[in-house]
């Protein structure tokens, strides 16, 4: 009896597998994810965001110990309070109403607007708030306080102004009004081109003031960006606050709030506002009142402990970047209150203003002392220079700074700029002459300087106002784009770096040569560490006495001592590499990277490929191994949970995350710093993403999922058994989905290779599937990556065709310099063939899809096999000799470097090795070519020229080989609009359907779509 019961089971658990459902297009937009997350600071609540693909998300709030839940729909962008008090989050409307709204092209002022919510942990009310811009919270202290600034009302349309249907007679003469408007103006932009014919021009200049300058401003809180490029013409989407410009943007009105008590307080016409760090100032600018010339625009500090208000500044044009020190007794910010808001020019001047003082004071200008001559206040203020200290040594990326105090408010740091000239509009436009200059001494070529021109027009420099001597002080410079400073501003010495003079090379290295300087932040006086330096992991200890870097060239750690001005090679007893010991490109190897700097400088702590090294900076004492990974194959990383952290203290607690090179496990451990001990919380079969810990308790937040099993939320307290907060996807369970497995094989090398190979949820051993091989670089460590069934970009939708029954292998790929075409055949073919080997795939149902360096693979395969039923190529290089001179439209930068030194691996250019572009190019080999190929060359590609698709189409055609180019207008590299990524999953299937199980063809794959048919029929029919 029982064994006929067993085989009833079996029965039955085998027709329930069979009933399942195949994936189809229609399961994308429901299908869900794990978005933001944040954690209470006692550890006791989360807030996540579970959202679909397409539709409306819901924000959850659920306490650790499981007797609390909320839900907050469309909930986003979340905070939790420092008192783990009130969770505070904006609402977006309706996903449908929104997508109404942009069908019925309605104005910005009339789309469907954000609200707010706030929701006191533990109790179930939500108060919500209708028609929010946006909220802010203080950084520290300040639980109590919320801010947040309203939109616009709607219009009252039973009032006088009002937004009322016009009808047809009143459009007719407002239409006549705006063209006689136009016509006075058109004239009087004549009468002005007459004068300066006749009297220069100097007509231009503005009465009075000094012109005005500044680089694009930062975006206000209503996101509209202010201010235009240094030296052009002004005028912008949002006119400054005070401008005299009638069409400047209204201030909306900003509520602040105190949590606890309820209390409210309410400011007019506010258009920026910000709290100090430590929570006791809200500053705050207004703005004109439209059509009254009686208001003024000002900037206002109030004080959250009395509540008493201050007018720190008013009267101006313009003003933005404020900053305050932590204390909120100081604030600096520049402004612009000369010049006519057409003026063709404006400069910006630093406003300083400090707790007693009557108002604001000027402290910088053009004509400053200390101001490089011909140089000003930067408008920009963002630009990146300014980079962090105390153990990461954030490095900026763009040149100037933004405002700011350093950490103690002794420094006030600013950026300036060279003043450019402005532009001559004294020809009407049709009558001005368009050209670019490709000069071969340029820095970059004229695509990356078009690509870059906003960027170079905003960058500005680091400087720094001295308020003793009353003096700027130029820290950075054309020469010192990138500095790094120390103790939060508040170090006796600075760094940066400077390739002047070698961004040539780039052009073919894809790197410059730098020089490492000291810089010193009282006079801005510099000396040299190290000239022509080739590597990375620069790192500022915390104090700015260490600068640690790794050179390439001679594969070793170095530390600078500013005191003693020596330069210590360090780290030199570990026998271990440091530098990534996989690597295949044809340049050095990068280094693993810094962990972070110890507290007091003492140590600094270092990874190799699978550990984490102490070590003296002072390369005198042992380096010491903290963890014990290499034996086992198990990479240590640091998860820094505390982003204010500037340092590691001796017996601090650091949370790793671990991965098993061996069987791709992943997990979390403690690393005890204070007994070199780590100690694993876990470690499964799973992946594990964005790792969180409490601030004040040790509480763990993460993500965990397997290809199998969707990701959701758990959380862990202490080392006890990780709790599961979220369900996502249970609809999945309807679906024939799939596994996933490590498969092993000896590639054509001789080289033990690994893959992943995926397989129908319903997979019977003794079937022969169909197969598609999908494949770029290297991808064994995505075994337990969870794969959503989603339109993407460009690269296989492995779920949704494994879930219809076909076998998808991705194998990794090992190259040698001069031969990736070679590498390629080695590992796909030979992995190919190693799975069809185990019995059940179809050798004459293989097919191939690739992306961009996929998509090379591809077309280099199809020259040197049969094997291949059928090939899908998206952004192929075909001819590496056309290709080597091309562009990246995306950055405007040539692709030399690619093949010399990165991905293409040639290690030559085209003159040296000739023999090498052709050999690794399908186009001089297409006669050979007998699988079917479809090609992806979208015109806008800003990575590989797509051109090169065109090549291999009309090579293919001209030899009357089977070849299909999509061409998605407008589109980059990879695919960004959804509707095309949902058209591209639909006609990969097709063609797949057709070429390796034998279906019906569709109409776009027989016959073609002619242009007088596109936007008439899609070809999608059969």
């Amino acid at each position: 009896m029982k064994k006929c019961f067993f085989v009833f089971c079996c029965i039955v658990s085998i027709t329930v597998s069979a009933q399942k459902k195949p994936l189809d297009h229609s399961v994308y937009d429901g299908w869900q994810s794990v978005g933001e997350r944040v954690m209470s600071n006692d550890g006791k609540y989360v807030a996540y965001a579970i959202n679909p693909q397409e539709g409306d998300g819901v924000l959850m709030i659920q306490s650790v110990s499981g007797d609390y839940k909320k839900e907050i729909p469309r909930g986003y962008n979340a905070t939790i309070t420092d008192d783990n008090r009130f969770v505070i989050c904006r609402i977006r409307p309706f996903y449908k109403d929104t997508r109404d709204a942009r069908i019925k092209k309605k104005r910005p002022d009339d789309m469907p607007k954000d609200s707010l919510a706030i929701l006191e942990l533990g109790k179930d009310k939500i108060e919500k708030i209708a028609r929010v811009r946006s909220y802010k919270t203080p950084d520290e202290n300040g639980s109590q306080w919320l801010a947040y600034l309203m939109d616009k009302g709607l219009p009252d349309l039973s009032r006088p102004g009002g937004r009322q249907e016009m009808d047809s007679l009143t459009r007719l003469n407002t239409m006549l009004s705006v063209a006689d408007s136009l016509i006075h103006v058109a004239d009087s932009i004549k009468n002005k081109v007459n004068d300066v014919k006749m009297k220069g021009m100097a007509v231009l200049q503005q009465p009075r003031g000094e012109g005005g300058s500044g680089s694009g401003g930062g975006a206000r809180p209503g996101g509209a960006q202010r201010g235009g490029a240094r030296g052009a013409a002004g005028g912008s989407a949002a006119p400054a606050a005070g401008g005299d410009d009638a069409a400047a943007e209204e201030g909306t009105e900003l509520i602040l709030k105190n949590l606890h008590t309820g209390e409210q307080h309410s400011f007019k016409l506010v258009s920026e506002y910000y709290f100090n760090r430590n929570a006791n100032i809200l500053l705050y600018e207004t703005t004109k009142k439209a059509n009254d010339s009686l208001t003024q625009a000002s900037v206002v500090t109030y004080d959250l402990a009395n509540g008493n208000s201050k007018t720190i500044f008013k009267k101006f044009n313009d003003a933005k970047n404020y900053a305050m020190d932590d204390n909120g007794t100081q604030v600096a910010f520049i402004a612009e209150r000369d010049s006519s808001s057409k003026a063709l020019q404006k400069f910006y001047k630093l406003y300083y203003y400090k707790t007693g003082a009557d108002s604001a004071m000027l402290l910088a200008s053009r004509n400053s002392n200390g101001m490089v001559p011909t140089w000003t206040v930067a408008e920009a203020g963002g630009g990146g220079g300014f980079g962090g200290g105390g153990g990461g040594g954030r490095r900026g990326g763009g040149g100037g700074s933004a405002i700011s105090f350093s950490k103690n408010g002794q420094r006030l740091f600013f950026g300036t700029a060279p003043v450019l000239p402005p532009k001559d509009t004294s020809l009407p436009e049709f009558d001005r002459v368009s050209v670019d200059i490709w000069h071969y001494n340029d820095d970059q070529i004229q695509a990356a300087q078009i690509r870059s021109l906003n960027a170079d027009l905003n960058r500005s420099y680091l400087a720094r106002f001295d308020l003793n001597t009353k003096e700027t002080v130029q820290i950075g410079n054309q020469s010192l784009r990138n500095v790094i400073h120390t103790m939060d501003g508040d170090g006796a010495v600075f760094y940066a770096t400077s390739d002047t003079g070698r961004r040539v090379a780039s052009q073919w290295q894809g790197f410059t040569l730098s020089d490492i300087y000291t810089v010193n932040p009282d006079n801005g006086k510099t000396e040299l560490i190290r000239k022509n330096f080739k590597g990375g992991a620069l790192s500022a200890s915390s104090t700015g006495k260490y600068l640690l870097f790794f050179d390439e060239v001679k594969q070793n750690y170095f530390a600078y001592n500013s005191i003693t001005k020596q330069l210590n090679t360090v780290a030199k007893d570990i026998k271990t590499s440091l530098f990534d010991e996989e690597n295949d490109v044809p340049d050095d190897p990068n280094a693993y990277g810094v962990v972070q700097w110890m507290e007091a400088d003492k140590y600094v702590l270092i990874y190799d490929r699978y550990d984490i090294w102490k070590i003296d900076p002072e390369g005198k004492e042992r380096s010491v191994c903290l963890t014990d990974g290499r034996k086992d194959k198990v990479q240590y990383r640091f998860i820094n949970v505390d982003r204010e952290e500037k340092f590691i203290t001796p017996g601090q607690k650091l949370l790793l995350h671990m991965f098993d090179e061996k069987d791709k496990s992943s997990g979390l451990a403690v690393l005890d710093l204070s007994k070199n001990n780590t100690s694993v919380l876990f470690k499964e079969k799973v992946t594990v993403q964005a790792p969180q810990k409490a601030k004040d308790a040790d509480v763990y937040s993460f993500v965990k999922e397997t290809f199998v099993r969707s990701p959701d939320v758990f959380t862990m307290v202490g080392s006890n058994a990780a709790v599961q907060l979220s369900h996502t996807n249970p609809q999945q369970a309807e679906y024939n989905w799939g596994t996933s497995e490590l498969f092993k094989w000896k590639a054509y090398t001789g080289k033990e290779t690994e893959g992943v190979l995926y397989k129908p949820e319903d997979f019977d051993p003794k079937k022969k599937y169909p197969m598609i091989v999908y494949f770029y670089e290297r991808n064994n460590t995505t075994l337990y990556n969870y794969q959503p069934p989603a339109p993407t970009p460009s690269r296989l939708n492995i779920p949704f065709f494994v879930s219809r029954g076909y076998i998808v292998f991705v194998p990794d790929i090992w190259y040698k310099k001069g031969y990736p075409g070679q590498g390629a055949y080695d590992y796909i073919l030979s992995g190919t063939r190693a799975v069809v080997k185990q019995g059940f795939v179809d050798s004459t149902k293989i097919g191939l899809q690739g992306q961009s360096w996929g998509g090379y693979q591809i077309v280099y395969l199809i020259t040197k096999t049969n094997l291949y039923a059928a090939a899908w190529a998206g952004a192929p290089v075909a001819n590496m000799t056309s290709a080597y001179g091309g562009i990246r439209w995306g950055p405007g930068i040539l692709r030399q470097f690619h093949y010399e030194k990165t991905q293409s691996r040639i290690g030559a250019t085209l003159w040296e090795r000739p023999d090498l572009y052709i050999q690794n190019s399908a186009l001089f080999s297409l006669p050979k070519v007998k699988t079917p190929l479809v090609i992806m060359a979208n015109d806008a590609d800003d990575a590989v020229p797509w051109y090169q698709g065109i090549e291999m189409y009309s090579g293919m055609r001209r030899l009357g080989k089977k070849v299909w180019m999509l061409t998605y207008n407008g589109e980059a590299h990879n695919l960004v609009e959804r509707k095309n990524r949902k058209d591209i999953q639909i006609r990969e299937q097709q063609f797949f359907d057709y070429m390796l199980k034998g279906d019906k063809p569709s109409k776009w794959i027989t016959e073609g779509v002619p242009a007088v048919m596109k936007g008439r029929d899609l070809g999608l029919g059969y």
